[in-house]
């Protein structure tokens, strides 16, 4: 769907056995892929205490609940995430689903709602979305061995995304926050929030409040500064806003229509080119970016059936 191929793992050694930063996707491959990983280093999957999730995303809590009944382990998840949850857990995979679509069609994107409920089917219900054993918030959580993690609420990607900042080694666990090659998607959840992005910048914020620390994120390498990468995460949100602008000024008047007019990725791809499941995401972060403009008074909304946008009156 994505093209990721891969999510990080992060194993914290502790006095009473591990503690993993995220659990992975919730498919026998990837459990054959950490199981063989923790063997390198001398250890089993009975060996993990607990999982501490970033967040809700099934490549990255799916997996920590399917195994925890199996050994004997606790997972936590960030408590923001609580409203997503209940809602999976009452409707299925099938809710997300369902909000983007509707989403899709309250931006102008009616055409391509179509095609991606298509193409999503119900989701798969096989999927584990139980709750986790310990609700998250924001402070420090110590490990067994005296290893401290401060748990740093940031959502955006998701309402209850977390970072975790070990500051004595520092070392930022980062999930989808932060992340060195790709820019993270932002509202893709079940609930879809009103204002995204400005929760996403805020939370930037958050990690330059931090020392600057090693980055280890989930998908793509460690490197060395969490504050550079931020920064570069503001930076291409500042030019996207600006991009936004001058396409309504152009004449696109919704979030389809400007997410046509911008490219995407890093060889600036024309929205058409891209597949149904990554259209939705160019078109939903058109939209929070819209949004954040009509906040900022530098658009006026124009009508709701679909959302238009114009520049304000001079």
């Amino acid at each position: 769907m994505d093209a990721l191929r891969a999510v990080n793992v992060y194993v914290l050694e502790s006095d009473d056995g591990l503690v993993l930063i995220d659990g992975g996707w919730a498919l026998e491959e990837s459990r054959r892929v950490l199981a063989e990983a923790l063997r390198v280093l001398g250890y089993r999957l009975s060996d993990i205490r607990q999982f501490l999730v970033t967040h809700l995303h099934r490549d990255h809590y799916t997996q920590a609940v399917a195994l925890r009944d199996e050994v004997d382990s606790l997972v936590g998840l960030g408590i923001g995430e609580k409203p997503s949850l209940d809602l999976l857990q009452s409707r299925g995979p099938i809710a997300g689903i369902e909000a983007h679509g509707r989403l899709l069609r309250e931006v102008g994107a009616g055409a391509l709602a179509e095609r991606f409920l298509r193409a999503a089917g119900q989701g798969d219900p096989s999927e584990h979305y139980s709750p986790p054993d310990i609700w998250l918030t924001e402070g420090t959580y110590a490990l067994a061995g005296g290893q401290n993690l401060l748990a740093v609420p940031t959502p955006g990607h998701t309402q209850g995304h977390l970072v975790f900042a070990d500051l004595e080694s520092g070392l930022l666990f980062a999930g989808d926050h932060v992340l060195p090659h790709i820019t993270p998607s932002i509202g893709f959840e079940a609930l879809v929030p009103a204002f995204p992005l400005h929760d996403y910048l805020t939370s930037l914020r958050a990690v330059l409040e931090l020392p600057d620390l090693r980055l280890l994120p989930a998908h793509g390498p460690a490197t060395d500064s969490s504050h550079a990468r931020a920064r570069e995460l503001m930076s291409h949100h500042d030019n996207r806003l600006d991009e936004c602008l001058t396409a309504v000024r152009s004449g696109a008047s919704t979030a389809v229509e400007v997410a046509g007019e911008i490219g995407w990725t890093r060889r600036r791809r024309a929205l058409d080119s891209l597949d149904d499941f990554n259209q939705m995401l160019a078109v939903v972060e058109t939209h929070a970016h819209l949004q954040l403009l009509l906040t900022t008074d530098r658009l006026v909304l124009a009508g709701q059936d679909p959302w238009t946008y114009r520049v304000p009156d001079l």
